[in-house]
């Protein structure tokens, strides 16, 4: 008889949590998580994509500045001398068309997120900057 005194005088002050409560929190939190994740990873994408359209913008800039001294475009990027700025670069840059009078075209390539699926993005003469195969999309 004294030992059951003892536990009810015990667990008089105690409270807490039930399984269902928890459960209940848990699964708020999955749902939560289920909406933010694919968000945040699209903005991350969009973000990295900023990388490839600057670039591509500062080649065009570039290019009417050659053709502005040459009378015509510039056949590739070391003509223009174009740098990538920063260690971490994710674009690879190349001209696919250039060196004449009527126009160019460049274009920035990369795997972003590592998924085997290719972002391509292409800049020409006209300045219209337009994705070949975005990889943010997939």
């Amino acid at each position: 008889m004294k030992n059951n005194k003892r536990l009810e005088v015990h667990n008089k002050g105690i409270s807490g949590f039930t399984l269902i409560e928890l459960m209940i929190v848990v699964a708020i939190i999955g749902i939560l998580a289920a909406i933010a994740i694919p968000n945040f990873l699209l903005y991350q994408c969009k973000s990295k994509q900023a990388e490839a359209k600057t670039n591509l913008y500062n080649i065009a800039t570039l290019q009417e500045s050659y053709f502005v001294e040459q009378d015509t475009y510039a056949r590739g990027l070391a003509s223009l001398d174009f740098e990538i700025q920063g260690a971490n670069a994710r674009y690879n840059y190349t001209m696919i068309a250039g060196g004449t009078h009527t126009g160019f075209t460049a274009q920035g390539t990369a795997n972003i997120d590592k998924d085997g699926t290719i972002d391509n993005w292409r800049i020409n003469s006209t300045h219209s900057l337009t994705p070949v195969a975005n990889d943010c999309d997939s």
